[in-house]
C-alpha cells in the first residue's frame, strides 16, 4: 500500500507548507521508467482537510509538585563527586562560545592529517568530552555503562552506535552488523536497564540516495520545498541499492522483534526526511501489526512548523488500520534554516523557541491523551525542557497514566539535563538516557553537535550548570565543617 497523508493547502512560496508529505508506505519501490513502480497498487487518500491538533499551552506560572528541582542535593545524591567535578568543568566549557569555535575548527582541520597533533586532539576529546557525552568505544563498553548508570541513578540507557552518513553498499553493511551487535548487547542486559536502541536510516543508506528518493517523493506529491526542478526517475542501480537498504533495517527490525527489544529510528536532516520517515513507517506495518506494544518508534522533529499536523494525520491512519506505533517527540534544533536560506525559502523551523515549546507541548499532549487509552500508542519524551516536564507530569496524572508500564517515558543526552532526569525519575517516570558509542574518531561529528546545542540551550543549561556548582560547593562546605 502506499499511504499519502496531506493537509490544507497553503501558499506556494512557503517552505513545508501544510501540504507537505508526511510519509509512504509502501511494498514496491521507484521504477526507473516512470518514477515509481508502475506496479503499485491504488493509492489512498485521506482528503484534504486535516483535523486541527489540540492546542494546550501551559501557562507561564504553572508548576507541578512532582517534580522538584530545587533540592540539588537529592538531586545529585547518587552522582560520585569526581563525576560531579567532571561534569561541571565539561559544561561549563561548551558554555564558552569562543572555546566552542576553536575546538570545532581544531577537529576539523588539516592538524587532524598529522599523526602527533591527531593522537593529541583525540586523546584530550577522550579524556574529556567523550568520556562525559559518550558511552564507550564498542558495544560490551557501552552495555557495561548502561548497567552502572542504572545501578547508581535507576536512569536506562538507549543505545546509539554513534555513527551516520555513509557513503556506500561495504559501509552500510559494515554498519548494519554494528547495529545487530548493538541489540545483542541490549538483550544481554536485564530488561529493566534500558529501554531501546536508536538507528540512523544515514548509516545503512547512503545519504545521496536518501536525497534522491526524498526528492522524488516531493516532487511527485508537489512537494516543491528543497525540490526546485523535476528529478531524474532512480536508475536500476539506485532500484537495487534502495532495496538493499530495505533489506538491512529489516534485519535490524526483525533483531529487534526476535530479541523484545524496542527500535527507535532517528530523524535527521529534513531534506532527507521524507525518504527515512517512508522506510520508518514501512517498517512499523511490518513489524509492529501484531503486537499490543510498538517494537519500532519513528521521531518527531517539533522544530519543524508542520509537526502537528503530520503527527495528527499519522495517528488518524494508524488507528484506522489498528497498527500501534511508537513515536519519540524532540525539538532539539538542526541545520535546516541555512538550507532554507540557500535556496531562497523560508525556514521549515518555527521563528522562537517559545514556538518550538509551544509545538513540542501540543504534540506531547496530543500523544499523552492517545497513549493513555490504550490504544496500542507509545511515546518517549525526549526533552530538556522543565516546563515540558512538568507539564508532562501533570497531564500524566489527569490521564491516570501508569508512570511504571513503559506506554509514557522520558528521555534526555547522556551528559546533558541531569537535573531534569533525576527530577523525573523521583516523579516515578521511567527515564532514559541517549547513550552514544563508537571509536572517538567517529564520534567527532556527534560531540561538535552537543557543544553548540549545550552553549545553545540556554535554560537548561545553565541550570544545570547552577545546581551542579551549588552541590559542589555544599559538598565542600560538609568536608570543611
Amino acid at each position: 500500500k502506499i499511504f499519502e497523508f496531506y493537509g490544507n493547502p497553503s501558499p506556494p512560496n512557503k517552505l513545508y507548507p501544510a501540504t507537505s508529505l508526511f510519509l509512504l508506505f509502501t511494498t514496491g519501490g521507484f521504477s526507473h521508467r516512470d518514477g515509481f513502480n508502475s506496479r503499485r497498487p491504488e493509492i489512498l487518500s485521506f482528503g484534504q482537510q486535516a483535523p486541527e491538533p489540540p492546542l494546550h499551552h501551559p501557562k507561564h506560572n504553572q508548576t507541578h509538585n512532582d517534580i522538584d528541582l530545587s533540592d540539588q542535593a537529592r538531586l545529585f545524591a547518587s552522582v560520585p563527586t569526581p563525576d560531579l567535578l567532571r561534569s561541571t568543568a565539561v559544561l561549563h566549557a561548551a558554555a564558552i562560545g569562543p572555546m566552542v569555535d576553536v575546538g570545532s575548527w581544531v577537529m576539523s582541520s588539516k592538524l587532524m592529517d598529522n599523526a602527533l597533533t591527531r593522537g593529541m586532539v583525540l586523546g584530550l576529546v577522550k579524556g574529556t568530552f567523550y568520556d562525559h557525552f559518550c558511552a564507550g568505544e564498542d558495544a560490551s563498553a557501552a552495555a557495561e555503562r548502561v548497567r552502572s548508570v542504572y545501578e547508581a541513578t535507576g536512569l536506562k540507557g538507549m543505545l546509539v552506535y554513534g555513527v551516520e552518513h555513509a557513503d556506500d553498499a561495504a559501509s552500510c553493511d559494515d554498519n548494519m552488523q554494528h547495529f545487530i551487535r548493538t541489540i545483542e548487547a541490549a538483550k544481554s542486559l536485564p530488561t529493566s536497564h534500558f529501554s531501546s536502541v536508536v538507528v540512523k536510516i544515514t548509516a545503512i543508506c547512503p545519504i545521496s540516495l536518501l536525497k534522491r528518493v526524498s526528492d522524488l517523493l516531493r516532487w511527485e506529491h508537489k512537494i516543491l520545498s528543497t525540490t526546485n526542478s523535476e528529478p531524474e526517475p532512480l536508475t536500476a542501480e539506485e532500484e537495487r541499492e534502495l532495496e538493499a537498504a530495505h533489506v538491512r533495517i529489516q534485519d535490524i527490525c526483525r533483531k529487534c522483534q526476535e530479541s523484545n527489544v524496542p527500535l527507535l529510528i532517528d530523524a535527521e536532516d529534513t531534506i532527507l526526511q521524507p525518504a527515512i520517515d517512508y522506510m520508518a513507517y514501512s517498517s512499523a506495518i511490518m513489524f509492529n501489526g501484531d503486537k499490543d506494544r510498538p517494537i519500532v518508534y519513528n521521531t518527531i522533529q517539533a522544530y519543524l512548523r508542520d509537526a502537528g499536523e503530520r503527527l495528527h494525520l499519522v495517528v488518524q491512519e494508524a488507528e484506522k488500520e489498528s497498527v500501534p506505533m511508537g513515536f519519540k517527540l524532540r525539538a532539539y534544533m538542526c541545520s535546516e534554516g541555512k538550507l532554507a536560506d540557500s535556496l531562497g525559502h523560508k525556514s521549515p523551523v518555527h521563528d522562537t523557541l517559545q514556538n518550538t515549546h509551544a509545538c513540542y507541548n501540543d504534540c506531547m499532549t496530543f500523544l499523552m491523551e492517545k497513549a493513555s487509552n490504550g490504544s496500542g500508542f507509545g511515546v518517549v519524551l525526549a526533552t530538556h525542557n522543565a516546563d515540558s516536564g512538568r507539564l508532562a507530569s501533570k497531564k500524566a496524572s489527569e490521564l491516570n497514566i501508569n508512570k511504571k508500564n513503559g506506554t509514557i517515558e522520558f528521555a534526555q543526552l547522556y551528559g546533558m539535563s541531569d537535573a531534569l532526569s533525576f527530577g523525573l525519575k523521583r516523579a516515578g517516570f521511567n527515564v532514559s538516557k541517549y547513550m552514544p558509542f563508537g571509536p572517538v574518531e567517529t564520534a567527532i561529528p556527534y560531540l561538535v553537535r552537543r557543544a553548540y546545542e549545550n552553549r545553545g540551550m540556554m535554560a537548561s543549561g545553565a541550570l544545570d550548570r547552577q545546581l551542579l556548582r551549588m552541590e559542589l560547593k555544599r559538598r565542600l562546605m560538609a568536608v570543611i565543617a
